[in-house]
């Protein structure tokens, strides 16, 4: 070396390392992880660091997974979900019928590696099959943040159902709702379908089952659920399980102990299926699945000791009256069951008489809704209820009209209850909202709705007959179990604005 060259200090030559070859998936994985580790191993900012600061560095990360997913799309050779690019930090992602397919489930997998803000992701009918579902997975092993999927109508088959009850042997996701349903039918067809005729006319309403679980699928997914503890709720509708899946079902359920909410309506259960599928559950959906007077004669027996069923659906399941009777018979003497829902059977009055007495007789029943929506009544009818609502004021029959009934008293079954309130409230001189706030025990705001039921029915203020007291429900619930009294204000400004457009109008 030449002496007038400037020396430069030693420096020890780093040896030279080839990467390891990896495929496509695990370098976009790896570098989803290695995004994440770049953030743990920054110093601790000093106390003084801003608002503004702390915001550059969340898009700064959020500009990384947008360059993932963009690096994964190319290599998927798929087009980017532009609502997935812009959505990326909310808490719910809606990407149901996208077509994004196997590769393009991919890519989105890749890209949740490492998100904190997706909780809820919808990704039905995009035809997953096995090859997307097993991305999805193998995402959410890595993923702690994701709780809620819907991979209803995805063609998963046998094949996906392995994949997913592997998955959930292995209890080591944060995942609590999961959603497998197919395809729903057109369900205004349904509505247009009466009595005896509706469990017929179901049978030619065309649909599919989106994601083809027959019983050889149930039995892999309640082998996998007998030892899980995290799915609270499953969807598992409109599928093709039949008696022998209900049998797989029920055995599952005598030895799990998460679940907490199943659904299975619009599959093939019969008798032995919808007695088996009653133990350990709080909330039951059978609706749609035809197991008629047979299997509601075993129902009845199951409800006469079940003390965990909180909810029950057994819609459209060609129940006539002398289903229900036997129903009726087990309602004697159940402790637990608080909404009942049997729309759309071909039931009468008579039989809805049966229901609502067999309340009267069980003075320890917590029935708060019976669902008869279908079902014309008459005024001998709501006489019967009004005694059973006496003892049991919490209870709301929802039915579909009255008979008969006269011009003069449908005005007054009609007539506005926060109208009626309000008066009583100006009378006095105090508000609405107090008025609802004594009602509460512990005067709060919210309460639950049978417990406002009751309160509202055994209050003598302002009498409010059944149907007046489920028009406040509808008005002042937040929540489909809560009543919220703060709703009453809106729902008083709305009554007044409305009383003021119709005196402009008749002026």
């Amino acid at each position: 070396m030449d002496n007038d060259e400037p020396l430069e200090p030693e420096t020890k030559d780093e040896p030279e390392t080839k990467p390891t070859s990896q495929n496509s998936d695990e370098t976009l994985y790896c570098e989803a992880e290695a995004s994440v580790a770049v953030e743990k191993e920054k110093p601790a900012q000093e106390s003084s660091e801003t608002d503004l600061e702390i915001e550059d560095t969340e898009k700064f990360f959020t500009t990384r997974q947008n360059e993932l997913y963009l690096e994964a799309c190319r290599l998927m050779s798929v087009v980017p979900v532009s609502y997935f690019l812009r959505n990326m930090e909310e808490s719910y992602m809606n990407l149901n019928h996208h077509g994004l397919g196997p590769n393009g489930t991919k890519a989105i997998a890749i890209a949740l590696v490492s998100n904190t803000s997706v909780v809820t992701l919808e990704l039905a009918d995009n035809g997953l099959m096995e090859e997307g579902i097993l991305s999805l997975l193998e995402m959410l092993q890595e993923n702690y943040y994701l709780q809620e999927l819907n991979v209803s109508d995805n063609d998963l088959g046998f094949k996906g159902a392995k994949i997913i009850s592997e998955f959930l042997q292995r209890n080591t996701s944060s995942l609590w709702n999961l959603q497998l349903s197919g395809e729903e039918p057109d369900r205004a067809r349904i509505q247009e379908g009466k009595g005896a005729l509706v469990w017929k006319a179901l049978q030619t309403t065309p649909f599919t089952a989106g994601n083809n679980f027959r019983d050889e699928s149930a039995e892999l997914l309640c082998q996998a659920l007998a030892a899980n503890y995290q799915i609270k709720t499953l969807d598992l509708s409109h599928n093709q399980f039949s008696d022998k899946g209900g049998e797989y079902m029920g055995q599952m359920l005598a030895l799990n102990v998460g679940l907490q909410s199943l659904d299975l309506s619009w599959n093939h259960f019969y008798i032995r299926g919808a007695v088996a599928l009653c133990n350990g559950l709080r909330k039951l959906d059978l609706s749609m699945n035809g197991f008629g007077n047979e299997g509601a004669t075993a129902l009845g027996e199951v409800l006469r000791l079940n003390s965990s069923l909180v909810y029950l659906d057994i819609s459209i399941n060609d129940i006539s009256n002398e289903g229900i009777s036997k129903i009726s018979k087990g309602l004697e003497f159940n402790e637990s069951l608080k909404v009942l829902k049997l729309f759309l059977n071909p039931m009468s009055m008579d039989g809805a008489v049966l229901l609502i007495l067999s309340i009267k007789r069980n003075p320890k029943s917590k029935m708060e809704e019976i669902d008869i929506s279908n079902v014309l009544v008459s005024e001998q009818f709501l006489k019967i209820l009004d005694g059973v609502c006496a003892i049991h004021p919490q209870l709301d029959v929802v039915y579909k009209a009255v008979q008969g009934l006269s011009a003069k008293k449908t005005v007054l079954l009609w007539a506005n209850p926060m109208k009626l309130i309000q008066s009583y409230a100006d009378q006095h001189k105090i508000t609405v909202l107090d008025f609802f706030k004594s009602l509460s025990p512990d005067g709060k705001m919210t309460m639950p709705v049978g417990n406002f039921r009751k309160a509202i029915i055994l209050q003598d203020k302002v009498p409010l007959n059944l149907y007046q007291v489920r028009e406040l429900v509808k008005k002042l619930s937040d929540k489909p179990d809560t009543v919220n009294f703060r709703a009453s204000a809106s729902t008083m400004c709305s009554w007044l604005w409305g009383q003021v457009l119709g005196t402009w109008c008749h002026s």
